[in-house]
Formats: C-alpha cells, structure tokens, sequence
C-alpha cells in the first residue's frame, strides 16, 4: 500500500469544477439568511500546499470566531443592528415633523414650528452626531465591511487560484445602498450646503422643500421618491430582519420534506409574510408621502429675500 495514500491533498481542479458549478439555491434573495456566523474554520495550509486537518484556532482578541472567541461577522452584525435602532429614533421624528404633521394641520407655515421644536432634539451639537451622523456611519460602514469579511473568508475558504465566490446581494442590501446615497443627497441639499454657503441652516424649512418643488419639479419628484421609496422599503425590511420575519419570506420554496401537503402550506405561509412585509413597507410609503408629498411638495413658491436666497442655494446643486 502507499504510505502516502493516506495523506489527501486538496484538488484544485475538482475544486475549480464544483466552484464554477451554477448555485440552485433554497432560499429566495429575499430571504435574509442567518449572517451572524462566520464561515467554518478553515484549515492551515504547508509550503508543500497541503491542508491537514487541525482543530480551530482561537485569537486573545475574540475575533476569529471559532473556539471561545466571537467573529468579526458577529460584532459587525450587531453594529450594523444597533446603529438602525438609534437612527430609528430620529426617522421616528422627522416622519412626524414633515409628514404627519403637515397632513393634519393642511399648511406648511402652520407645520413649520413643530420641526423647529423638533430640531431642538436631533440638531444640537450632542444629538445630530449621535442620532444621525454616527448611526448612518456605523451602519453603512458595517455593511462594507461585512461583505469585505466575507469575501476574505470566501478566499481563504476556496483558494485563491480558485474562480471567484462572490458574496451575493440581498434586496435588503441594495435598497441599503441606494437609501445611503439618497440619504447623502438629501442632508448635503437641506443641511451641507446651506451651512457652506449661508453659514447656518435656520432659514431652511418646509417651505424650502415647497420651494424647490415649485422651481425644480422633475428632480425634486425623482429625488423624493426614492428617498421614500427606497428608505421605506429598507427600514422594514430591516426591521422585519432583526425581528427574524424576513428568513423565509420568499416566493419560491425548495421542496425538503417530500411531503406536498407540508409544502404548500410552507410556500403559503412564506407568501403570506413577504406579502404582509411589502405591505408595510407600502403602507410606510403611502403615509409619509401623503404630507411629505401631498402637503409639503404643494407649499408652493416662497417669495421675498427668502425665497432668493432658496433659489441661489438651489442654483449651487450640479443638475438643479
């Protein structure tokens, strides 16, 4: 017999075949699958190339996720969680000052006291980094770094002479994506950019935001709807997330049991909850666009050394 048969080398051929396989996966992309786990520990490699099997290895920091210790993927995971909770906080108030408000009240000038008060909370010196900037920044920072761990797992995993493994996106990661940007937008018009060009951002309201409906209609409409569209969307689906409704929440349903009775009551009941989720996520949409957009976008026309000054910050924004 050959000594060194017993001694397996990895295959980077067979490897390679079964990477460039084409996945059937069980769960839909909207499913959020269990990511608070890092991959399985992976074996240490020789010069030779050789992977024999050792027992996991810990680190002192806890970050390696094997052993005692947590992963990098739990800590980012929970960052990534924490920092929604906080920002919830002040979406929480800003969905009240410019929507729910102004949708009782029929006016913009009668509305327009509520979110001064309501900027006494989240835009002092101490709250606006803690309920906003730090939270927006923890959150899409984690998101970055959560796929960067992954792909380095994946690589470490699978080889680096191995095609690629890419690390797919969920819908709720590219409504994210898209919510950050409409987010950077929307804070560089109502607060960078008067605070750059004005000094401050005392004179900027609701009837800034009529204002810029009245004299920039298209991009206001575009710009709006998919800060609503995508935020709402990405909140709830965050939220049903960490509340665990998201895993499952998906149209097509691999069958496991054999069973067909099991199944269609499993695809029904998975149906039934992407479909209250979607719900909510629209329902979201209806109501902050029903003040937000059907009061506040009909304010109309600010005239006077105010609205000036509107139409020459509105002036400075490349496309307006």
């Amino acid at each position: 017999m050959d000594g060194h048969s017993l001694r397996e080398k990895a295959s980077q051929e067979t490897l390679a075949s079964l990477l460039q396989l084409d996945p059937s996966p069980i769960e839909s992309p909207l499913q959020s699958p269990n990511t608070d786990k890092d991959l399985p520990p992976l074996p240490s490699e020789h010069s030779d190339g050789s992977r024999p099997y050792l027992t996991p290895r810990s680190t002192g920091l806890g970050l390696s996720g094997h052993g005692q210790g947590r992963g990098a993927i739990f800590y980012l995971t929970r960052i990534q969680r924490y920092s929604s909770y906080t920002f919830s906080v002040f979406a929480t108030l800003h969905l009240a000052t410019t929507s729910l408000i102004p949708l009782v009240a029929r006016s913009v000038p009668a509305s327009e006291s509520y979110l001064l008060l309501a900027r006494e909370i989240y835009q002092t010196p101490l709250s606006e980094p803690l309920l906003v900037g730090l939270p927006i920044l923890a959150h899409v920072g984690a998101g970055v770094a959560l796929r960067l761990v992954r792909r380095s797992q994946n690589l470490r995993r699978y080889g680096r002479n191995a095609p690629a493994v890419p690390v797919p996106f969920s819908y709720i990661a590219l409504s994210g994506y898209g919510f950050a940007w409409a987010v950077a937008a929307h804070v560089f018009v109502n607060r960078g950019l008067p605070l750059a060009v004005e000094g401050d951002s005392s004179n900027i309201g609701l009837a800034y935001i009529a204002h810029g409906f009245v004299r920039h209609r298209v991009m206001s409409w575009v710009a709006y709807g998919a800060l609503l569209g995508l935020g709402c969307g990405h909140m709830v689906w965050g939220w049903a997330k960490w509340f665990g409704l998201a895993q499952g929440a998906g149209w097509k349903v691999q069958r496991l049991t054999g069973n067909a009775a099991v199944d269609k009551e499993t695809r029904r009941r998975r149906r039934r909850r992407l479909l209250l989720i979607n719900a909510a996520a629209a329902a979201g949409v209806v109501v902050w666009a029903a003040g937000g957009l059907g009061i506040v976008a009909r304010g109309g026309e600010t005239l006077g050394w105010v609205g000036k000054i509107y139409d020459g910050l509105f002036d400075r924004i490349p496309g307006f």
